[in-house]
């Protein structure tokens, strides 16, 4: 029989590849970057086993979950794990604690295909322990700055271009603000939190020891940050970006409209103009009460408009007014009154390539 394997780090620095042997409502809730779902057992199978357990205990479960994982169904799953054994010849397999399901994978795979797959020691629940660990450990250890700036000023543009930069956005595929949803869904908030920790693992394997981060809220969107993340960014130094308002206009147009829509198109076909439309009238919408009446009824009229002409003729051009009308009046006044009161904290100030200078010659220090 196989050792079990415990090398986490290895793991995850390395990409291996590992097949999820629990049950997809199991690996629904949180799993780990390029993992392939290939379960004992449904979650129909697994609920009537559980309630077995409960009432008769283990070993009569164990007979009932052979008795339901038997024959075709059995074949079918066992012709399923070979294929990505073989597939995957430096692979893993794992249950939840590394446990009873992954050893009958393991053995089942051993005595009908012949097949050695090693199986993770202490499962899913070892590895996530030890990526919770990776960012908490960062946080103890090494250097982090933030990076703050107006709304459309371009932070993430930044962040994607320095070797050091941690985009909390891009892991849980929002932009973080009240119109930051994405045509696609969010990760949970288990993936979320995991895609970030291999992250900061693979840069603290290339002898990274301080890390970029923007500015954000406890929530990007439904995902929460790691609470000693955020706790620490209560702290941190931060450094503030600068740009024009016309640039800054453009910025937004791009991404949250030009951007936005093409990837509801992508996702949607031909109804993806009208949820776009959708979603960005609800965006604002969202934000009513802090607007207040008249001047959401205003921004509402400005972007029914201009989502009429984008209708007629693609023109994206009447956009700007509500984006000029929101920033002059809603966010820039919010970010100013952050900005004073983080003032302390802030070491630079610049536009974009001061900024992206400086930052790199910081992680050189």
């Amino acid at each position: 029989m196989p050792i079990d394997f415990t090398d986490y780090r290895d793991i995850f620095l390395n990409d291996r590849p590992m097949m999820d042997v629990r049950a997809p409502v199991e690996f629904t809730k949180g799993s780990f970057p390029g993992v392939i779902n290939l379960p004992l057992m449904t979650d129909n199978e697994r609920q009537r086993v559980g309630t077995c357990y409960k009432q008769h205990g283990q070993q009569a479960a164990i007979v009932l979950g052979h008795q339901l994982v038997s024959g075709e169904i059995k074949a079918a799953r066992i012709q399923a794990w070979a294929d990505f054994a073989r597939a995957n010849p430096d692979g893993y397999l794992y249950c939840f604690r590394g446990g009873l399901r992954s050893q009958i994978v393991q053995q089942w795979l051993k005595d009908e295909a012949g097949i050695d797959c090693p199986r993770v020691g202490g499962g899913y629940k070892a590895m996530r322990t030890f990526l919770l660990e990776t960012v908490d450990q960062a946080i103890e250890q090494c250097d982090f700055v933030l990076l703050g700036g107006m709304t459309g000023t371009g932070k993430t543009d930044v962040l994607t271009r320095l070797s050091n930069g941690l985009d909390l956005e891009g892991y849980a595929n929002h932009r973080g603000s009240s119109f930051g949803k994405r045509a696609t869904a969010q990760p949970t908030n288990i993936d979320f939190e995991n895609h970030l920790a291999v992250d900061v693992l693979k840069k603290r394997a290339c002898g990274i020891e301080q890390f970029v981060l923007e500015d954000e809220s406890r929530m990007v969107g439904s995902c929460a940050l790691p609470l000693p993340l955020y706790q620490g960014m209560q702290r941190f130094p931060m450094v503030w970006l600068e740009d024009s308002l016309q640039d800054r206009v453009e910025r937004i147009l791009r991404d949250y409209v030009v951007n936005l829509c093409a990837e509801f198109i992508a996702v949607h076909g031909d109804e993806g103009l009208a949820q776009f439309s959708e979603r960005l009238l609800a965006s604002l919408n969202n934000i009513s009460k802090r607007l207040g009446g008249e001047r959401h009824q205003r921004m509402f009229v400005l972007m029914e408009a201009a989502l009429a002409e984008q209708a007629r003729n693609g023109a994206v051009d009447l956009h700007r007014g509500w984006i000029e009308g929101l920033l002059k009046e809603y966010y820039d006044p919010m970010y100013a009154f952050q900005r004073e009161k983080k003032g302390a904290r802030i070491e630079f100030v610049g536009e974009q390539a001061a900024v992206l200078e400086y930052l790199r010659e910081r992680g050189n220090r």
